[in-house]
């Protein structure tokens, strides 16, 4: 005996149906109350709940959009044991035929963690994406370009204390330079993580691409920078607010760095918001200051994660003296 619906909500026909469904499963030897397969899209879904929360909100939603717009539509509803390597080996092919190799990469490695966590949950048995290694077609690589000859840092500096632009957007470009955080940890920054009085920016974990605290020690410049900035922006929520948002609710566009540096003359080949990272790294190596303290200030991932949860402030005296030196080293460019 089976329980098919409830009447009148399933109609005779469609219980009959379903009737004769069940006893061609029987004839098969199988069960007629076997629940159905996970999909590939169930368990997609799962595995993000479960195991992504402790990543940033930027890496979770750019990681579902590929599965979402690339994988979900030609596998998603497949019962994900029955999915083969050709099947998606065809969804990463269609990612190619647009000229988008590096995304089939990333698609690649997506499909491998969903397989993988459906095999400890006992979704599926075997991982078809481990089959497709070397399968795709090489993705080239374009590093943040970024300029590290100190002529070239003199133009930069110059073109940048010269850029016809509103305070808002001339400070974050200088900011960007001074600290040299990841873009989008400078457009977040509120007046709430800013502390004048103690010489530093503390960014709170959730807005950190390693879920991390990080300390961002002040210059005197960048103080300064601040100071006169918080005149303008200091009463709504971000330091560098988003042009069009009146009240300062509003981060500024992701773009906004960018855009001065083609003004300055800066092709997306010479230098990007991003480059400001490699730019510091690369000097301040050559200027002799401890690599760790200068890993630590970039905050890249420390190789033991248990000990990294509280090293945020490691290295911070070095620190101190090497944000100050750093900035003292772009002014002397002027």
């Amino acid at each position: 005996m089976t329980t098919i619906g409830e009447y009148p909500l399933i109609s005779l026909a469609d219980a009959r149906t379903e009737r004769d469904k069940k006893r061609l499963a029987l004839l098969a030897g199988e069960s007629p109350n076997k629940k159905p397969s996970q999909t590939f899209g169930d368990v997609a879904d799962e595995w993000k709940d479960k195991t992504m929360q402790a990543l940033s909100l930027r890496y979770i939603q750019k990681t579902w959009r590929i599965l979402s717009d690339y994988i979900l539509p030609h596998v998603g509803h497949m019962p994900i044991k029955d999915i083969t390597a050709p099947d998606v080996l065809a969804a990463l092919r269609r990612i190619e035929a647009q000229g988008k190799n590096a995304t089939a990469h990333t698609a690649h490695q997506i499909c491998g963690q969903v397989f993988r966590y459906a095999i400890a949950c006992g979704y599926a048995i075997v991982n078809p994406a481990d089959a497709l290694k070397g399968a795709l077609v090489p993705a080239v690589i374009n590093h943040n370009a970024s300029l590290t000859d100190p002529v070239k840092i003199q133009g930069l500096v110059r073109a940048m204390d010269a850029i016809d632009a509103g305070m808002v957007v001339k400070s974050a470009l200088w900011f960007s330079a001074y600290v040299f955080l990841r873009p989008g940890e400078v457009r977040h920054i509120e007046w709430r993580d800013v502390f004048l009085d103690d010489s530093e920016i503390r960014i709170p974990p959730e807005k950190m691409k390693l879920r991390r605290l990080h300390i961002v020690p002040l210059a005197p410049q960048v103080k300064e920078l601040l100071k006169t900035l918080q005149n303008i922006t200091g009463a709504g929520q971000y330091v560098f607010p988003s042009l069009r948002s009146r009240r300062g609710d509003t981060p500024m566009s992701e773009n906004t760095i960018a855009v001065c540096l083609r003004r300055m003359g800066y092709s997306s080949d010479e230098m990007t918001a991003h480059g400001f990272r490699s730019m510091a790294s690369t000097r301040l190596n050559e200027m002799g200051f401890p690599a760790d303290a200068i890993e630590r200030q970039l905050a890249h991932v420390e190789g033991n994660h248990v000990r990294a949860a509280y090293n945020y402030a490691e290295y911070l005296p070095e620190r101190r003296k090497m944000m100050c030196a750093w900035a003292d080293w772009l002014d002397g460019l002027k």
